[in-house]
C-alpha cells in the first residue's frame, strides 16, 4: 500500500487529485488519504481552471478524504508513505526537505525551486533521507515530447539542426494571494510556464554554453511576462518563446514545437504531432493516449513500488534546468547579452 497526502488543491492540485482518483480505481495498492490546503474554499465540489483542456474539471467529493489546513498537522496525524506538493514555488524547497526528513517520498510540482542553491538543498535532503524525490517536469512524460526525445536519440532523421519551442496564453489569476504574479514567490512566467520549454531544451540537448534572452513585463511585480531566448549549442540553432499576457476573450493556451533534423522535421501544433521525413510523405505516429500528468505520477508511484531510481527526471537534471533559467533571467536584465550557464 502506498498512502498519499496531497498538499495544495488549487488548479494544478485539482489535476493531480483527478489522477489519484483514477489511479485508485486502477490499482488498490494506491490510497490517497489526505488533502491539505490553506484555503478552505478549495475543498468545494467546483471545477478547477487548469489551462490544459479537460484537466481539473471534474466534480470532486471531498468528504472521502481527511482534510487539513496545515501540512505539519497532516504529517503528524496521517500514516503516509509519500506527499505530493502542488504549492507555490518558494515553498518547494522547505516543504520537500521537511517531508523527506520525516521519511516520506516526495513528488513536487515544477519548477524545482527558485535558485540552483535551493535545488541543491532538496538534493541533499533526498540523499540523507534515502527516499525518492521527483520534480513534475511533465513534458518528459508527454507522449509527443517523448517521441521527439526518441527521435533525437535514435538518429532516425539524423542529427538535430534547428529547434523552436513555444507556449502562450492568458495571465494566471485567482491563485492564493495572487502568488503567480509575485516574482519573488513564483519566478514569473520565466520560471513557472517557460520552465517547461527550458526543461525540454535541457532534456534533449543538455546544458547550452550560453543564453541570450529578451523579456518584457506587463504585470507590475510579476517579473518577465513574455520572453524569447536563443541557446548557444555547437552546430545547432535552438530558440524558445513564451507569453502569459495574452488575455483576449477567446484566447486559449497553446504549446508547440518544431524540431529540424538533417533528414526531416518533427512538428507539434494544435495538440497533434507530425513527422516530415525529407522526400517522403508525412505521417502521424501512434502515441499513448494518456497525458503527462497521469504518466508522471504513475511513473513515480511505480518507482516507489519497485525501488528503482528516478531515471527519466533525475534531480541533478531538473536542477540544471533551473541553472539555465537563472541565466536567461540575467540575460534579460542585461537586455539580451549572452550569459554563460553556470
Amino acid at each position: 500500500m502506498i498512502r498519499v497526502g496531497l498538499v495544495g488543491v488549487g488548479a494544478m492540485g485539482r489535476g493531480h487529485l483527478e489522477v489519484y482518483i483514477r489511479l485508485m480505481e486502477e490499482d488498490p495498492s494506491i490510497k490517497l488519504t489526505a488533502l491539505c490546503d490553506v484555503d478552505p474554499k478549495r475543498f468545494e465540489a467546483r471545477e478547477g481552471n487548469l489551462n490544459i483542456e479537460g484537466v481539473g474539471k471534474d466534480q470532486i467529493d471531498f468528504s472521502r478524504f481527511h482534510l487539513y489546513a496545515d501540512m505539519d498537522a497532516m504529517l503528524d496525524q496521517e500514516p503516509l508513505d509519500m506527499v505530493d506538493l502542488v504549492i507555490p514555488t518558494y515553498l518547494h524547497a522547505p516543504y520537500a526537505e521537511k517531508a523527506l526528513d520525516r521519511g516520506l517520498h516526495v513528488f513536487c510540482e515544477k519548477p524545482m525551486s527558485l535558485t540552483p542553491e535551493q535545488c541543491q538543498r532538496m538534493i541533499d535532503a533526498r540523499n540523507r533521507s534515502g527516499k525518492l524525490l521527483m520534480i513534475g517536469q511533465c513534458l518528459r512524460f508527454w507522449p509527443a515530447y517523448e517521441k521527439l526525445k526518441e527521435t533525437v536519440e535514435n538518429g532516425s532523421l539524423g542529427k538535430p539542426t534547428a529547434g523552436y519551442y513555444a507556449r502562450y496564453g492568458g495571465t494566471p489569476r485567482g491563485s492564493f494571494e495572487d502568488w503567480y504574479l509575485d516574482e519573488t514567490r513564483s519566478g514569473g512566467c520565466l520560471l513557472d510556464q517557460h520552465i517547461h520549454d527550458v526543461d525540454m531544451v535541457n532534456w534533449l540537448f543538455g546544458l547550452p554554453e550560453a543564453v541570450s534572452t529578451r523579456g518584457v513585463n506587463a504585470n507590475p511585480g510579476a517579473g518577465i511576462d513574455a520572453l524569447s531566448t536563443i541557446y548557444r549549442y555547437p552546430g545547432m540553432s535552438v530558440a524558445t518563446e513564451d507569453d502569459w499576457s495574452l488575455n483576449g476573450k477567446d484566447m486559449k493556451f497553446q504549446m508547440r514545437f518544431r524540431q529540424n533534423f538533417e533528414r526531416g522535421a518533427v512538428v507539434f501544433e494544435d495538440n497533434k504531432l507530425t513527422v516530415y521525413p525529407n522526400g517522403e510523405s508525412s505521417y502521424v505516429p501512434d502515441l499513448p493516449a494518456d497525458n503527462g500528468y497521469y504518466r508522471e505520477l504513475r511513473y513515480f508511484l511505480d518507482r516507489i513500488g519497485d525501488g528503482e531510481p528516478i531515471a527519466t527526471a533525475p534531480l541533478e537534471s531538473t536542477r540544471d534546468t533551473i541553472r539555465i533559467a537563472v541565466a536567461e533571467r540575467e540575460s534579460a536584465r542585461l537586455d539580451g547579452e549572452w550569459v554563460p550557464v553556470k
